[in-house]
């Protein structure tokens, strides 16, 4: 039996879906992208003529309307980009613990980043976009360490219930930490209380430019762990039977996972639950082999946090609603109903 065939043979796992099946969603889900990409165009607090948005498509930016559009399409892109990112890191810290609440928000490890970049910000000056990048997945690399360490403690390990309580202990931690670093600091401490909200609003190409390397490394560390993944699925005595390096596998694809929380918290803050909900979404629909659950998850989490953005922008008018605070409200109801399930030990 192959690895693959015995993670969809194992208990926790679910019914294994088709191929054609798998196609006809990602066929959905690309559409639906494609529908969220010209809403995230199109809506805005601003109404803007078809014609307008036609020709700022082409690259004009000599009228209003047209200027408009044109900060639109950057905004746009970075929630592709750091919904993807986030999606994929729960999906990836999920399997990598087999914790039904693993996301880089819960864990703490978004947060880990964001305190990061404020020390940076406050006490180096630290202004430069890809210096952010690598001191945020700096921090959430140690923050991850740490709440695991603390939630293997005592007996049972690393439990799912125990990483989540230590995550929370330690993310509270972090926002106390954040707030003690910015409150005298009146320079950085409005821009920065912005920033910690979670958001893509004023993105622009030179920044995203110098994000998509870290998220293309990462993006390629966990699509190169799928494999492994799904041998961890199995338990770490199982995969070790497998051939599988249990530590190195598990290591590879906690960097990946990291690099791309870190990278996507130092550009748009702290967004949570995006790894939480979209990864448990598209079990449903593709099944739990991770070859083909890490693309539809980044494909999805692009999806939730587009959909975020522009719900943020309509229900709002003529202000904005950040999407960390839009995915809050959709996140937590669905973070109280995983911990409630009865199955809540191991996906």
């Amino acid at each position: 039996m192959s690895t693959t065939e015995a993670v969809m043979s194992s208990g926790a796992a679910v019914v294994r879906r088709p191929r054609r099946v798998r196609m006809a969603w990602f066929l959905v889900c690309l559409g639906i992208l494609a529908l969220l990409v010209v809403a995230s165009i199109a809506i805005g607090t601003r109404t803007v003529p078809v014609s307008s948005i036609l020709s700022a498509l082409g690259g004009s930016d000599e009228t209003l309307d047209e200027a408009v559009i044109q900060v639109r399409i950057p905004r746009t892109v970075l929630a592709i980009i750091a919904g993807a990112a986030l999606a994929v890191s729960g999906a990836v810290f999920q399997g990598v613990t087999r914790n039904p609440l693993a996301d880089p928000g819960i864990l703490g490890i978004n947060m880990g980043a964001s305190l990061a970049v404020v020390i940076g910000l406050a006490y180096f000056g630290m202004s430069n976009p890809n210096s952010q990048i690598w001191v945020a997945i700096s921090g959430a690399a140690l923050s991850a360490i740490f709440v695991y360490a603390v939630g293997s403690l005592g007996r049972g390990g690393p439990t799912p219930l125990k990483l989540a309580l230590a995550g929370a202990a330690t993310s509270a931690a972090l926002i106390s930490f954040v707030t003690a670093v910015i409150l005298p600091r009146g320079d950085i401490a409005e821009n920065v209380q912005s920033w910690q909200i979670g958001g893509v609003g004023g993105a622009t190409f030179e920044r995203i430019w110098q994000m998509l390397p870290f998220i293309g490394v990462g993006l390629a560390i966990c699509f190169l762990s799928a494999k492994s993944l799904n041998s961890l699925a199995l338990g770490d005595d199982v995969a070790a039977g497998l051939g599988e390096k249990v530590a190195v596998a598990r290591g590879m694809a906690s960097l990946g996972a990291v690099m791309l929380a870190g990278a996507a918290t130092a550009i748009c803050g702290p967004i949570g639950f995006v790894g939480l909900v979209v990864p448990h979404l598209c079990r449903l629909l593709v099944g739990p082999d991770h070859r083909w659950l890490l693309p539809f998850t980044a494909l999805t989490g692009a999806s939730l946090l587009l959909a975020a953005d522009v719900v943020g922008r309509i229900i709002a008018r003529p202000a904005e609603i950040e999407v960390g605070i839009v995915t809050a409200f959709i996140g937590a109801p669905f973070f109280i109903y995983i911990v409630r399930r009865q199955k809540v030990r191991a996906l």
